[in-house]
């Protein structure tokens, strides 16, 4: 397999590209449609982990003391309230990576079927930790395609109080980015890699496929 760059067109609107090496190294891995399901879990940990580093590079701190073995220290501890929201089904492969940089994060869900006739999405499910206004949440759903589940779940957050809301992806389309940058334009995007469109299904391309048919091995053969 060749490790030629595919094009990246960034969009008249703001977006956080994180062009890390090692993310974009694993971003050409998983577009590899010989990459197999238990590789594809572990390249989309890794991407979600340095994502989710960005995404939270500004977190709140205080100032603490402790005790090292040989005198006191100061320094600085987290002083945020974190809520991840993984959209269902796909969003659960980003869910640990995020978990293990901040685990002491609460967890809401946001359930969403894409229709693949009119790639609309439906809501079957939506669970939310408690004091959202007061959270910062970290919104991650692999595929930025058209937009439609991302304003749909970002809707669902906005209801519920969230107001300090990031997303993260790991492939966008440049519909997907101007479609919340429309209607939720105080949100912040961050992802490696903004591909060159939608195809006729609405599939982003070149993307990687159905995120959440590689990552769980039900990909039809």
């Amino acid at each position: 397999m060749g490790h030629t760059a595919q094009p990246c067109i960034v969009p008249a609107v703001p977006v956080h590209l994180v062009q890390h090496p090692v993310t974009q190294d694993a971003v050409t891995y998983l577009r590899d449609k010989s990459t197999t399901a238990s590789r594809f879990r572990r390249l989309a940990h890794r991407v979600s982990l340095i994502l989710a580093i960005e995404a939270t590079r500004k977190l709140p701190m205080t100032l603490a003391r402790v005790e090292t073995p040989l005198e006191q220290a100061r320094g600085e501890v987290l002083d945020a309230n974190v809520v991840v929201v993984p959209v269902l089904r796909a969003g659960l492969g980003m869910l640990d990576a995020v978990l293990a940089l901040v685990p002491h994060a609460r967890v809401g869900h946001i359930g969403l079927q894409r229709d693949e006739m009119t790639a609309v999405a439906s809501q079957y499910y939506a669970k939310f930790p408690a004091r959202l206004a007061s959270s910062f949440v970290l919104m991650i759903d692999p595929m930025l395609a058209t937009g439609g589940s991302a304003v749909m779940a970002l809707d669902l957050l906005s209801r519920a109080g969230a107001s300090a809301v990031r997303v993260i992806c790991i492939v966008a389309a440049p519909e997907g980015v101007a479609a919340v940058q429309r209607h939720h334009p105080g949100v912040s995007i961050y992802t490696p890699v903004v591909d060159r469109s939608l195809d006729e299904r609405k599939f982003i391309v070149p993307g990687l496929g159905d995120f959440g048919d590689r990552l769980y091995g039900t990909v039809e053969s």
